[in-house]
């Protein structure tokens, strides 16, 4: 099993240069493929801000990688959880951030939107902190 990272990810999924995608796709077809936490989260600012890909097409792309059978992640239903609240509304890194919260007994933050978006889509109490 070899793990990737930030940059073959992209590559594989955009295409926008020849040699690395190929070189990307190349290494997808003849290893088991680890992809970390960190750089599903990485490549999903890369696709938003450098690529102005949507959370939905983003969501499918992520999709289709996890549903590969040589790809293997930290946790699958947790990365699922996170793609589906990123679907309805959380930015991808704070769902990453609630999701690893669970166990907790809170998420607390400053972020009033994130308090709302999330008390409709977490398991795990996100809470406001009063200043």
């Amino acid at each position: 099993m070899v793990a990737v990272d930030t940059n073959v990810l992209v590559r594989l999924l955009v295409g926008d240069d020849p040699a690395q995608s190929a070189a990307s796709r190349a290494l997808f077809a003849a290893n088991s493929i680890h992809i970390a936490d960190t750089v599903w989260l990485e490549t999903e600012w890369v696709l938003r801000a450098a690529y102005g890909l949507r959370p939905a097409d983003i969501c499918e792309a992520f999709r289709r990688l996890c549903g590969l059978g040589n790809v293997a992640v930290n946790d699958a239903s947790r990365l699922a959880q996170i793609i589906t609240w990123h679907e309805a509304g959380l930015d991808f890194a704070d769902a990453f951030h609630v999701a690893t919260s669970r166990g907790a007994a809170a998420f607390v933050t400053f972020d009033v939107a994130l308090v709302k978006r999330a008390k409709k889509l977490a398991e795990v109490r996100v809470e406001g902190l009063d200043t």
